[in-house]
């Protein structure tokens, strides 16, 4: 039972800085950005289908559940064949380049419903809404990474076909909990999925390259290959 589960969570040495920069990053763009823009004026990117999309508290459980999807996902992924992994990571870098371009750019805000219900899920919405300001909503972080974990898994010979589906099928279900949380409009999520699908196109013509060759350096100073 010790090496089945040492062996799911294994990590290659060479991806372990690789998945650090990635979670730095992420930190520095979504919350870095927020100390920039928080006194600017913000734009609401709502639009009228936003109006027409309910308000379900439970969904919040799928909203938070995405963190242990994304460990998970982020894991397997960098656990492929090296160049695979190493174009996800160079594709993550540069997609949360362009969100923290963005998110300075067109700072974004919307307009949250009022909480008073007292069940469980009511509130975790409210902690949620107390812990996560309203901004820097576009393009979708958290549609953005979903998607990133299908991107990961669905190349990989050795990720059993059931499980690619799962992650498909849980990454709409993420994008459909942004909406139902009033935590995103409709626009963020198709701009956070679409920038993670053209973000692994584009890194394939000379930034992963540039990528593996700056991650080489820095494993190189610690000994890893």
């Amino acid at each position: 039972m010790r090496e089945k589960t040492s062996e799911f969570f294994f990590i290659p040495k060479f991806m372990i800085i690789p998945l650090a920069v990635s979670f730095i990053w992420n930190v520095i763009t979504y919350y870095g950005t927020r100390m920039i823009t928080k006194d600017w004026q913000h734009i609401n990117p709502e639009i009228f289908i936003d109006g027409k999309i309910p308000f379900l508290p439970w969904t919040v459980s799928i909203y938070l559940g995405c963190y242990l999807f994304w460990a998970i996902n982020y894991i397997l992924a960098v656990r492929q064949d090296r160049k695979e992994a190493i174009r996800l990571m160079a594709a993550d870098f540069f997609a949360k380049t362009v969100c923290f371009i963005l998110f300075i750019l067109i700072p974004t805000t919307n307009i949250r419903p009022e909480v008073t219900g007292g069940s469980i899920w009511d509130s975790l919405m409210r902690f949620v809404y107390n812990v996560d300001v309203a901004d820097n909503l576009f393009p979708s972080i958290h549609c953005l990474t979903s998607w990133f974990c299908y991107i990961g898994v669905r190349k990989n010979p050795e990720i059993p076909k059931p499980y690619v589906m799962f992650s498909l099928v849980f990454a709409i279900c993420i994008f459909i909990s942004t909406l139902t949380t009033k935590q995103h409009a409709v626009v963020d999520v198709a701009g956070g999925a679409l920038l993670a699908e053209l973000s692994y196109f584009l890194v394939k013509f000379g930034f992963a390259g540039i990528y593996e060759k700056f991650m080489v350096k820095i494993n190189g100073k610690f000994g890893i290959e």
